[in-house]
């Protein structure tokens, strides 16, 4: 495959991001949840510096960087880019040792000699899509962190390429790199009025050319239930057993609703745990839904079913809280229509073809959106992340730095 002139750009700079370990943490009291987060701040905090951007500063509480490409026509829309710096922790992310693999022949790909890792098309099909391809892979014993740092490669490589191109009209271009996306930080440190866009994209997701303008709504459930313990042996008519109570609790929940039988715009209740004894059990839940009426009746429904629990059993022993966690960012973007418009024709101006598809959890950009930052999202073009066999096409990378110029360029165009 033909190589464009940003090639070199975002290879190295995903293999380079990629070998700084950023994990996140799910418990943590930091902040961010690991201060590791803070060795690729420091660098792209530097990098954007190096290459001219404006305005840049890295909050050293928060753990954000901050920069910004100066508009070179008057009167240019501003918008704004948001990526986050860490990855997940659901795979080793230590000591990651990326390679290149060019032309790929659409086979078997050895990832590890001496460990004998293979990756192969009949496990990952998506392979096949890539045939001819150059892929940046892992070992076979970390994940990769294109998710989101192939985002981060391709933003600044765009910021790099218009800095370095004054005579290319656009408008102010804001960039934010934040932490904890992988454990829900929702970009809820990066301060709006220092970014100094009032509307931005995410890029973060899979398959070149994808667009999401719809995420589920989601909260966070907890049930809890109070026994009684006393020995085994004289527990008739006086033991309650907590444990119990959380089983029949979730037994009541609907059968066919869970993640694992439903897609598309289908919601579900989600079991993350149970943590039971005699005395004492927690259910924690989580609840999805994309349309706002049929989420409300989802927790309407666990409301129910917590207090049919306490008719039965007494309410001390029944207590349930719900915690929102975000909520569909399509409520907000359909206010903006410019947003998609913009996008589906970068996209389109890049020789793809747009597609959506209503996204099977959320962003940054809902939380974003919901805050007052109108924030559709991106993909960025990564390959089975959160895993050992995450890889990137590196064409995928030189098509959303395509991408992002048309969609400067659209901006450009428009009126404040």
């Amino acid at each position: 495959m033909e190589r464009t002139i940003f090639y070199e750009q975002v290879r190295d700079r995903l293999i380079r991001y990629a070998r700084v370990d950023t994990q996140s943490a799910r418990v943590s009291d930091t902040v961010p949840t690991t201060k590791k987060q803070f060795d690729l701040a420091y660098m792209l905090r530097d990098e954007l510096v190096g290459i001219g951007a404006a305005d840049v500063w890295l909050d050293e509480e928060k753990c954000v960087v901050y920069g910004r490409v100066p508009a070179t026509v008057e009167g240019g829309k501003a918008f704004g880019l948001v990526t986050h710096m860490d990855t997940a922790p659901d795979a080793p992310g230590a000591n990651c040792r990326p390679w290149v693999l060019e032309n790929y022949d659409g086979g078997d790909i050895l990832l590890n000699g001496e460990k004998g890792i293979v990756m192969s098309p009949r496990e990952f099909p998506n392979l096949k899509n890539y045939v001819g391809q150059d892929l940046i892979l892992t070992d076979g014993t970390t994940l990769l962190g294109g998710d989101d740092k192939a985002a981060i490669a391709v933003v600044m490589t765009m910021a790099e390429h218009l800095l370095r191109h004054p005579e290319l009209p656009h408008g102010p271009i804001a960039l934010a790199f934040t932490p904890d996306e992988e454990v829900g930080g929702l970009a809820k440190d990066l301060d709006l009025a220092r970014f100094g866009a009032q509307v931005a994209y995410t890029l973060d997701g899979d398959y070149l050319g994808y667009y999401e303008d719809e995420t589920f709504n989601a909260s966070h459930a907890t049930a809890l239930f109070r026994g009684r313990s006393v020995h085994t042996g004289t527990a008739k008519g006086i033991m309650v057993n907590a444990g119990d109570l959380a089983a029949e609790f979730v037994s009541l929940l609907p059968p066919g609703e869970k993640p694992q039988f439903t897609e598309g715009r289908e919601g579900f209740f989600h079991l993350v745990s149970i943590r039971a004894n005699v005395e004492l059990a927690q259910v924690d839940l989580i609840v999805r839904d994309h349309d706002a009426g049929v989420f409300a009746r989802r927790e309407q429904l666990l409301r129910d079913l917590a207090a049919q629990m306490a008719r039965k059993y007494g309410p001390e022993r029944v207590s349930l809280t719900i915690a929102p966690t975000y909520r569909n960012m399509k409520e907000v973007i359909d206010q903006y229509p410019f947003l998609i418009d913009n996008l589906t024709k970068a996209i389109s101006l890049a020789g793809l073809t747009p597609r959506s598809l209503p996204f099977r959890g959320g962003t940054d950009g809902s939380a974003l959106s919901h805050r007052g930052l109108p924030c559709p999202n991106l993909s960025a073009g990564y390959e089975n992340a959160h895993g050992r066999f995450e890889y990137v096409p590196i064409p995928s990378m030189e098509k959303n730095v395509e991408i992002l110029l048309h969609l400067a360029k659209l901006f450009g165009e428009m009126e404040t």
